[in-house]
């Protein structure tokens, strides 16, 4: 009866079993197939619902209709819109977006006390519903306060109407406005956006075409059957543009700023004045950028947000770079029209722009690439209206005039440039790849809260994806950061500081910090990384102060492998972005996860009281510590960061008795497991899988290399079990006043006993810690082996002398400790309370130190440096180091 007694709720797992069938096979399909997984997979979540689905269930499976449901409708209008277009179906990332991720994109539809909803089917619909798109009712004004420059407010005369700017049309057909007559000529004046007209200059074949134009994608409503935009009396446009993670819509009046001269604030085209369509696509691209005077971007960025396209930097002086390989990649791209190309200038000294012809900090169309022999070229266009063109060698056949009708008009400010040539004068070259060269697409969303200082340079809270693919075949992985309003506020107030400084504007976008993407080879495959050098890294990209980067690499089939996003200085506390991934054949895409699933963390400091640097330091156990209990066997894992990226570093894993007794004396058999030697910034070590740690207390010592060395830290322990237990052990050091032996005591020949004394004016805590280290003519220098000969040595504290002497501390339970050589003695003990009364009844408190197979002292030999924590004031080593011989 049990079996069978809720059938409703196992038909409700048997549907939804069916729809996450579907829903995978959506993931690796496009067009009419991802139609039919997209209508499959909601009509088999609905029944799971009606078949008895529990309450939170039932509200996520109703969330999975609704949005596939959404998802097949953007299909089928994308394949219809292609279809009117002439050019194949856009590729669309078919993965079904989880509720979290979708609150991401609708969190980032804020801009600029704006709101830029998702693009979805019907938004072209109920803008343009129930009216002839030349008669919408009007006039409409776009609220939008676009901000301006205060050299561009010195000539704004205000916000005008196309009719109003080019008075000599006729006002009855206002196509003219969307027609061009002659081939376009774009340039910028005196807008702030030379990569946003860069980016139209460069585009301009594939907006222009009468065969699968981009513009049908961009602008709405538009004219399939004359290819153009379509031309709205007293506006409203609305523009699909591709920023913070999603296809967005974007609404504009048709008013455009006009000036009191015959300077321009807006793109104009040069052989087509009447044209104006690129200022209104440049206008819908300032008000989500906010407003003309917006301090700049790069035109790889600008491109993607208009085209979609996949937007690659490729940096021009670096020394990676493969001059032939990259040359048959874009001029391939290119000649098939899969490839928009611009360029950007570095921060050229001003003395060699002029001598140059070139613009510092300045992007650059590419209009054509040509390949003769071992001649490359680039035709390059500078976009401004009237600036410096190229003076090198092959520029001078390129600067001509050109004419509109019979009467010349100026240059073209185009010029030929060598491939060589460009490597040299340019920094980057931007490449915009159409994503149609790939067959699947997934995209994913996340925040990231951006870590504290003291885990910054470990991955614990890096974002990091498992990767599987199936074939060799390559993987681009394009990051995008979301904008936010906090950046620009960060951009206006760093230029208005570099206009004062006549700073680099570079200089200004690198206040925004820097993004990477890197693969690697974790262990196991496809498992979150602690740190960089923990596993082999595969591909490493670039740390790049642009909004998007791309990684290309080509996977190990069939092995899970991790990618790894990471930055540095992004000064804002949370961002939003977008991995999306480009592949020819089906991937796997998950969140990696933990290879030892549970993590515990402590913070912590080094301070001037608990900085006792390397064990080669007698205050090395002044360092803090910390008990880690177990209650099961298990794995463990052991990370360690500080905020002072610079700072070396230390692990050391010790087997402990006691969660509240700190570690006073060790030698190399105690540890038993620690990081490599003192790494910058962050260390780590772990125990092996097969041998795993038993149930019990044990103490981690955290170090710096030289005592005195400050800084924050976080350990983060991490392990299979559940219940692990980190508390500090407290320093009977601490506050404690230090005390140096003024001598070494070195064992001479045959000698096994040495004692030295101290001396205490009242009731004393104290401990007593040795360190073996070597000498020559004495003068010590400290080490972790090697020098000095063998043996093994043991630390006491004795009352009194002869037969009747008392021990009130040993070290290592009164073993002798081999290899002694900076090996650290500490006693057992911890602290002991001495009575001066008792001292001198007595005859006086010792420290003895033994040896045992111990060579020849001497100069050159071995020595042993005590030194002594204690709350009251003592006097050491009156009357040197005296050799004894007690039974």
């Amino acid at each position: 009866m049990s079996v069978n007694s809720n059938p409703r709720s196992a038909l409700s797992r048997q549907n939804e079993a069916k729809g996450l069938e579907h829903e995978r096979l959506l993931e690796q399909a496009q067009g009419k197939e991802a139609l039919k997984h997209a209508i499959s997979a909601a009509d088999f979540y609905l029944k799971a619902v009606q078949k008895g689905a529990s309450g939170i269930d039932a509200a996520r499976l109703r969330h999975k209709v609704e949005y596939l449901l959404e998802l097949g409708e953007t299909i089928k209008a994308n394949d219809k819109q292609a279809a009117a277009s002439s050019r194949p179906p856009e590729l669309m990332s078919t993965r079904v977006l989880p509720m979290p991720e979708r609150a991401i994109l609708y969190r980032s539809s804020k801009l600029h006390g704006l709101t830029f909803p998702p693009w979805t089917a019907n938004t072209e619909s109920k803008m343009f519903s129930g009216t002839s798109p030349n008669q919408i009712p009007g006039p409409y004004i776009d609220p939008t306060p676009f901000s301006l420059s205060p050299e561009q407010q010195t000539i704004f005369s205000g916000w005008k109407r196309p009719t109003e700017l080019v008075p000599e049309v006729d006002k009855s057909d206002p196509e003219w406005m969307m027609t061009a007559e002659n081939e376009n000529d774009l340039a910028q004046d005196l807008a702030t956006d030379c990569s946003v007209v860069a980016s139209l200059c460069a585009a301009s074949p594939h907006f222009t075409s009468k065969k699968g134009s981009l513009l049908s994608s961009l602008i709405h409503p538009f004219d399939y059957e004359n290819m153009r935009p379509k031309a709205v009396e007293n506006g409203p446009y609305l523009f699909r543009l591709n920023f913070n993670g999603c296809w967005r819509s974007v609404v504009i009046d048709d008013r455009l700023p006009a000036t009191s001269t015959d300077r321009t604030l807006y793109v104009v085209d040069r052989r087509n004045p009447k044209l104006l369509w690129p200022a209104l696509v440049e206008k819908a691209y300032l008000k989500i950028r906010g407003g003309y005077d917006f301090p700049g971007s790069n035109s790889g960025t600008d491109l993607h947000v208009l085209t979609g396209w996949i937007p690659e930097q490729i940096f021009l002086k670096s020394d990676d770079i493969e001059l032939d390989q990259t040359w048959d990649r874009i001029k391939k791209g290119y000649d098939e029209g899969n490839a928009i190309l611009t360029l950007g200038t570095g921060n050229i000294p001003p003395e060699e722009e002029e001598a140059l012809g070139l613009v510092r900090e300045h992007d650059y169309a590419v209009l054509d690439l040509q390949s003769d022999g071992n001649s490359r070229s680039l035709l390059i266009k500078n976009p401004w209206v009237d600036s410096l063109v190229w003076t090198g060698v092959g520029s001078s056949a390129t600067l001509k005039t050109h004419t509109v009708g019979s009467t010349p008009e100026h240059a073209t400010n185009q010029f030929w440039m060598a491939f060589e040539d460009a490597l040299q004068h340019f920094d980057s070259l931007y490449v915009n790849w159409n994503p149609n060269l790939f067959r699947f697409r997934q995209d994913h969303h996340f925040k990231w809260d951006m870590p504290d200082a003291t885990e910054e340079p470990v991955f614990t809270k890096n974002p990091q994806y498992s990767v599987l693919s199936r074939s060799c075949s390559p993987i681009w992985v394009l990051l995008s950061r979301h904008w936010q309003d906090g950046e620009l506020e960060i951009l206006r107030e760093r230029k208005a500081e570099r206009d004062r400084h006549n700073a680099s504007l570079a200089h200004v976008s690198k206040q925004l910090g820097f993004m990477s993407l890197s693969i690697f080879a974790a262990s196991p495959p496809g498992t979150r990384l602690p740190l960089p050098e923990s596993h082999r890294c595969l591909h490493q990209g670039p740390y790049v102060d642009s909004p998007n980067t791309l990684l290309h690499y080509d996977p190990t089939p069939n092995t899970p492998q991790t990618l790894v996003v990471a930055q540095g200085e992004l000064p804002l506390p949370a961002y939003n972005f977008t991995l999306s991934f480009f592949s020819a054949s089906p991937l796997t895409i998950s969140k990696a996860l933990d290879p030892l699933p549970y993590s515990e963390t402590i913070t912590g400091a080094w301070t001037r009281r608990s900085s006792g640097g390397s064990a080669a330091h007698p205050p090395y156990f002044i360092n803090p510590q910390y008990s880690i209990t177990l209650p099961q066997a298990t794995p463990m894992a052991l990370l360690l960061s500080t905020d002072v990226k610079d700072l070396p570093i230390h692990i050391a894993l010790i087997y402990s008795s006691s969660p509240t007794k700190r570690i006073t004396s060790i030698s190399g058999r105690d540890i038993l497991v620690s990081s490599p030697e003192y790494q910058r910034g962050r260390t780590f070590c772990q125990t092996s899988a097969s041998q795993p740690l038993d149930a019990g207390t044990y103490t981690v010592i955290l170090s710096t290399f030289e005592p005195g060395q400050l800084g924050r830290f976080v350990l983060r322990v991490s392990t299979n079990v559940s219940g692990v237990v980190i508390t500090p052990v407290m320093s009977s050091q601490a506050g404690k006043l230090r005390s140096v032996f003024p001598e070494l005591a070195v064992f001479k020949d045959g000698e096994e006993r040495l004692r030295g004394r101290i001396g205490i004016g009242r009731l004393t805590r104290l401990s007593v810690v040795a360190r073996a280290t070597t000498t020559t003519t004495g003068l010590t220098s400290s080490g972790s082996g090697g020098g000095g000969g063998g043996g093994g040595l043991r630390m006491k504290l004795e009352l009194g002398t002869g037969p009747g002497r008392r021990v009130l501390g040993v070290s290592k339970g009164g073993e002798f400790t081999q290899d002694h050589v900076g090996v650290l003695l500490g006693l057992d003990e911890g602290e002991v309370d001495v009575d001066p009364e008792m001292v001198r009844r007595v005859g006086g408190l010792w420290v003895v130190l033994e040896q045992i197979g111990g060579g020849a002292g001497g100069a050159g030999g071995r020595g042993v440096q005590v030194e002594v924590y204690s709350d009251g004031v003592v006097s050491l080593g009156d009357g040197g180091w005296e050799c004894v011989d007690e039974d």
